[in-house]
């Protein structure tokens, strides 16, 4: 009760202070000042010196606002969120007076990360895949079922049978969104742990998305505008069918249009050719050594794709140069390049609890945004005989024309339990002067069958099959069995808005 007192004691100095009741020009003043008795007897003409008694009393009355505030949280009396409280505030038509305002939003971790319709997520899973191969496959690509890393010579990578237990799919990330300058924005980063390229199998960062929105612009990494992400079905296995698109790409996209029933956007993304030497390095070393890919345009990528209560339909296309030279070699040569274009079209089409996931996917020299398999670029050979009995040979490189398809069914038996199977396939055309071990097909299959006791966890076991054929007709091949366990988080589980 003694802050009570003490504002009822200031309420009524301040009621009865005539310089409080004739000030014109009300300022807030944050500081608080002590009142002086010569700034209490200034006379009524003397119009700073009822100022500086106006700042005075409207500081010690914030003062005391704040103490009677940090009194009642200290005594266990703050009153509930949206309650009404009386605070001390100066008025000009009526001096010191108290007005109801509402008590503040009770601190949470996320008050400091979404305000005024903006919103900030941290999300993630941690999951534990376990597997078993009854044959093998690269070593370095064992926690992944790709048919490109099935050998087809016996026991390339030793006698058959093969475990590992893996959390590289363990993923984290972080999205932010909301309106800035009138236009809603967005930015998103994402990491998981599955190491490729140079840290092929490892258990490290890699990243997966890192792009900002604003408007029609988009510029960062995310899955190009080539790719339909929505025929990825649900699988426990990493990797995935081999013959769909799927790259994440560095890129800056204009997007035309972006309704709920409608997207439609253009992108330049970076690009990266795989060249296959081929026959070369057999007929000069040096030669087929220096051989390297040139990255001189960017890729041009398009995506229209209509939405529906059903479910969905896309076509997306591409056109990119594919370029090489021969480091090394005089002037670089020899040098050339090609082009690379490729069409893809992919629906999901859902009636009650089965969606199916349709896609086919050709092109030239398009290798290099397929999930697995195949060169973009490979030398092809042209042998013209000129009378009488000469032989001229001349090569080139030629984009390696590409064709995939994908067929899978999602069914979810009941709330809790689905399952998900289906075949996908990748073929190349292999070009006349590539190896006899140079890839040629890929073949992918898999079912599983799930459970998600709640939203937030899932279990569940795969049987997988692929196979790989070379350019030769060789051909090779790996039964998988594999059992995943994921808990998945959402800082929007704890933190409410």
């Amino acid at each position: 009760m003694r802050y009570l007192f003490a504002l009822g004691c200031l309420g009524a100095t301040a009621l009865s202070s005539p310089a409080l009741a004739a000030d014109p020009e009300p300022q807030v003043v944050q500081t608080a000042a002590p009142v002086t008795a010569a700034a209490s007897a200034a006379p009524d003409g003397d119009d700073e010196r009822r100022r500086q008694d106006i700042r005075a009393m409207r500081a010690q009355i914030e003062e005391l606002n704040a103490r009677v505030a940090a009194m009642e949280a200290e005594e266990g009396l703050a009153p509930p969120e949206g309650a009404s409280v009386q605070r001390l505030v100066y008025a000009p038509d009526a001096g010191v007076r108290t007005i109801p305002v509402s008590a503040p939003r009770p601190w949470s971790p996320m008050s400091l990360l979404a305000d005024d319709g903006h919103k900030f997520e941290v999300y993630g899973f941690a999951q534990a895949d376990v597997i078993y191969d009854v044959n093998r496959v690269d070593p370095a690509w064992e926690d992944a079922f790709r048919p490109s890393k099935i050998p087809t010579t016996e026991d390339a990578f030793g006698s058959d049978g093969q475990t590992s237990i893996s959390v590289k799919q363990s993923r984290l990330g972080v999205r932010a969104s909301g309106d800035a300058g009138g236009r809603p924005y967005e930015g998103r980063f994402e990491f998981d742990l599955f190491g490729t390229g140079v840290d092929a199998g490892q258990t490290t960062f890699r990243l997966r998305h890192a792009y900002g929105r604003w408007g029609p612009i988009l510029a960062g990494q995310t899955n190009s505008l080539f790719m339909d992400g929505d025929l990825f079905p649900n699988t426990i296995d990493y990797w995935g069918p081999t013959g769909m698109v799927f790259l994440r790409n560095p890129q800056v996209r204009w997007i035309i249009r972006d309704r709920p029933d409608f997207y439609a956007a253009v992108a330049v993304e970076k690009p990266g050719n795989d060249i296959d030497a081929g026959l070369i390095r057999q007929i000069d070393p040096d030669l087929g050594a220096g051989l390297t890919n040139t990255e001189k345009l960017p890729d041009v990528t398009g995506q229209l794709r209509y939405q529906g209560d059903w479910g969905h339909a896309q076509v997306s296309g591409i056109l990119r140069q594919i370029g090489f030279e021969t480091v090394g070699a005089p002037n670089n040569e020899p040098d050339g390049n090609d082009l690379g274009w490729g069409i893809n079209l992919g629906t999901a089409y859902t009636t009650g609890p089965a969606t199916f996931r349709l896609g086919a996917v050709f092109g030239e020299g398009i290798a290099s945004y397929m999930n697995d398999g195949g060169m973009d670029l490979a030398p092809q050979i042209t042998v013209t005989v000129i009378p009488p009995g000469l032989i001229d040979i001349t090569g080139e490189g030629q984009a390696v024309p590409l064709f995939g398809m994908t067929a899978y069914l999602d069914y979810a038996w009941n709330e809790h339990w689905t399952s998900a199977f289906g075949y996908s396939f990748t073929q190349v055309d292999n070009t006349n002067f590539q190896e006899p071990g140079a890839f040629h097909r890929g073949e992918y299959a898999s079912a599983n069958i799930l459970w998600a006791p709640t939203p937030r966890i899932m279990t569940g076991a795969e049987l997988l099959w692929g196979k790989r054929t070379d350019n030769d007709g060789a051909t090779g091949d790996d039964i998988r069995l594999q059992f995943s366990f994921k808990v998945s988080f959402s800082s929007n589980d704890f933190f409410k808005e």
